[in-house]
């Protein structure tokens, strides 16, 4: 399938989203087990989907790495590259706005606070229902890309650049253990749970698998947790996460006992109806802190949406606000 663009590809963004970049492999073989001829042919084995192909083929949306376009009679280059645009699926609109928390065009970052079911960045069948293409539309900027991630069905605070030149020092910052987070969730109360207390363990996520697991070996994941307020047995919990494995938080409250209100995927995988957005997930990314890798600031971003109290339905959820700009 094809991959996600990279900095410095040959076709422009459109319409909020990159070109796919396809790779050739060197020594691959068509299905009669011959060399690939041409890179048409290719391109709809990769895909499977020949009308379309033969659309951007005809339109001079198929180019090479050094911007040559692809026609019928291009041959295949092992180990070279090929751009296209994709044919986006069809999604079903999260009916929640992106509220924009601060913008610092001096420092081109941009910090946001996410809604639930909206997708970080496009993956899988996620791509015009994501902050960033969503972003890259309605403010114009063709170069957002996200700092760091937050999951699908978590909300909170999330980080931003909106030039290319300036990605660098802030994925650096993340990367390095420099972005602080704290994050906020509800789930049940268990009297015999000893609070606060410290997860420390190792989880893993394998390519293809939904969830998350423990497994033995070098800890890579430690989680802070502390019982905030409780009331008609749900607690709301302060969760301090040293590390960022993928659903690690989701984990140790499970393991604990007292997993997230609304999770679809612990303890059990329960299926979702996708139009159904009246039951989010009560996790969220309540502030984040770090020192500014351009502008030298000490920052401290709080997320202006609130979870229901506990005891509240898990049917309720964060109001859609209108975007605005401000600055810290």
């Amino acid at each position: 399938m094809p991959r996600r663009p990279r900095p410095g590809a040959p076709l422009p963004p459109r319409d909020g989203l990159g070109p796919a970049r396809v790779r050739m492999p060197v020594g691959a073989l068509d299905p009669e087990g011959q060399p690939w001829g041409r890179v048409v042919d290719f391109l709809v084995h990769v895909t499977g989907d020949p009308v379309a192909i033969d659309r951007r083929l005809t339109e001079g949306e198929i180019v090479l790495g050094d911007g040559s376009t692809v026609t019928a009679a291009t041959a295949y280059r092992p180990g070279s590259a090929v751009y296209l645009y994709r044919d986006l699926p069809a999604e079903v609109p999260v009916p929640f706005e992106v509220e924009v928390l601060l913008h610092d065009e001096d420092t081109s970052l941009l910090v946001v606070d996410k809604p639930p079911f909206l997708a970080t960045a496009p993956r899988g069948g996620h791509v015009a229902q994501t902050v960033l293409v969503r972003l890259r539309r309605a403010l114009d900027l063709p170069e957002l890309a996200p700092a760091h991630r937050l999951d699908r069905l978590t909300s909170g605070v999330l980080l931003l650049t909106t030039r290319r030149a300036a990605r660098g020092p802030y994925q650096r910052m993340v990367q390095e253990g420099g972005l602080a987070k704290t994050y906020e969730a509800i789930a049940p109360v268990r009297p015999d749970l000893a609070l606060p207390t410290t997860v420390v363990d190792r989880i893993v996520k394998e390519r293809g698998d939904l969830r998350a697991r423990v497994v033995p070996g070098t800890p890579n994941a430690r989680t802070h947790v502390e019982l905030v307020e409780e009331r008609d047995g749900h607690g709301r919990y302060r969760l301090t996460p040293t590390t960022g494995r993928t659903h690690q938080l989701r984990v140790h409250l499970c393991g604990l006992g007292i997993p997230v209100v609304g999770d679809p995927l612990y303890p059990v995988v329960r299926e979702v109806d996708p139009t159904d957005f009246g039951s989010p997930l009560q996790l969220l990314a309540r502030e984040v802190r770090f020192l500014d890798p351009v502008s030298g600031e000490e920052r401290s971003i709080t997320s202006r949406r609130t979870l229901p109290v506990p005891g509240a339905p898990a049917t309720a959820v964060p109001s859609p606000r209108a975007e605005r700009d401000t600055r810290a």
